[in-house]
């Protein structure tokens, strides 16, 4: 097949538009246009076989440039240029990313292996206190392993698999579909290329059976919810001596009664008494280990924060640890004594001539003055 149809118009891209570009255009168009996506469809064949034709020059920089320079005459037969060329199939899998195999195209295949087992997930749920300073547990995994009596082979004591008479080893059976060669994995043998006339009666020919094992996994400290651990090698075995999965630990940390977590940070909420707070003090504050105190300097207003330097979680790629930031609020007494009682009102009996009022946002000259004139200013 020789197309007159611009090669460009084709593809559907500039002509200056550069390797990635035409490759990831051809690929768009050969999956759309592929005939196992479109059975019987004529139209859709030819328009097949014309991308590939337009990629056949257009990927190759020699042709490219005599195309551009001479048309279609600069890579006609004569030229030794374009034409449909059924060899690009070769490569075909490799241009559509591995969906070529959906489609069971081109020679890029597993050829005479077995998959490789699959991996497993476990859902591992630790206290705060664990994520803290790390820990180790026993998981119980079930899993498929390798049959004891056969070795994984899947065949019976004595007997040893043989090749496929279907494919001849190769895992793929190959037939022609209009004008193309397609692959497809082997029905005799499941792309293994290799039949068992004998199986293992423990596994019935499958190599693995069914098993839990427990492994011991060491949880490093500073690990936050949702992160996760993989275990290499330790997911399901694959069958018939194929290499095993991995196992990935998705770690769920519980919440803590006091402490709450941003990152590698700790956020606490300390009560502190009015008194505390008007004349200055020292407070005791609980961490992630031994409990420490602070200095409140007299004055401190509700909600100040406090910073505690490498005090919280530790950084679970062990490069230091966060910190632990402290926030004070007033702890208001539900009960007092009646000397207590005596006291504050003695206390507010002082206070009662000062007018408290709103802060304002903006600081500055303005803040001496009343506040019901600064509220005339505002609504004119």
């Amino acid at each position: 097949m020789t197309t007159t149809r611009d090669y460009y118009e084709i593809l559907d891209v500039s002509r200056d538009a550069d390797e990635a570009t035409i490759k990831s255009a051809y690929r768009k168009m050969a999956l759309k246009h592929h005939p196992d996506r479109n059975a019987g469809d004529k139209a859709a064949e030819e328009l097949f076989k014309e991308s590939a034709e337009a990629y056949a020059v257009l990927a190759d920089g020699e042709k490219r440039a005599r195309y551009d320079r001479f048309g279609h005459a600069g890579v006609g037969a004569g030229s030794g240029g374009a034409g449909y060329d059924p060899t690009i199939f070769a490569d075909f899998g490799d241009i559509l990313g591995g969906l070529g195999d959906l489609f069971g195209v081109g020679g890029g295949g597993r050829r005479g292996g077995v998959r490789r087992g699959a991996d497993l997930r476990y859902d591992l749920e630790i206290s705060f206190a664990e994520a803290a300073t790390g820990t180790e547990t026993t998981l119980q995994i079930p899993r498929e392993e390798p049959c004891d009596t056969c070795g994984g082979s899947g065949s019976a004591p004595g007997s040893t698999p043989q090749k496929c008479g279907q494919c001849q080893g190769r895992g793929q059976v190959r037939f022609q579909q209009g004008f193309v060669t397609v692959a497809r994995t082997c029905p005799a043998c499941g792309g293994v290329g290799r039949v068992i006339a004998k199986p293992c009666q423990s596994c019935h020919g499958q190599g693995r059976i069914g098993r839990e094992r427990n492994l011991t996994v060491k949880i490093p400290a500073g690990i936050g919810t949702a992160q996760r651990l993989r275990l290499t090698g330790e997911g399901e075995h694959g069958g018939r001596g194929a290499p095993p999965g991995d196992l990935y630990v998705v770690v769920h940390v519980g919440d803590h009664a006091f402490f709450q977590r941003d990152g590698d940070d700790l956020l606490c909420n300390i009560p502190v008494t009015f008194p505390t707070l008007a004349l200055g003090g020292e407070i005791k504050i609980p961490t992630l280990t031994d409990p420490t105190t602070i200095q409140i300097p007299q004055g401190t207003q509700a909600d100040t924060r406090f910073r505690l330097r490498g005090k919280g979680m530790p950084n679970v790629n062990s490069r230091g640890h966060g910190d632990l930031y402290v926030r004070v609020q007033v702890a208001v007494p539900t009960k007092l004594s009646r000397d207590q009682k005596s006291l504050l009102e003695e206390l507010d009996a002082t206070m009662s001539n000062r007018v408290l009022e709103p802060v304002p946002a903006d600081t500055g000259a303005d803040e001496e003055r009343p506040f019901f004139d600064r509220v005339k200013d505002i609504f004119g």
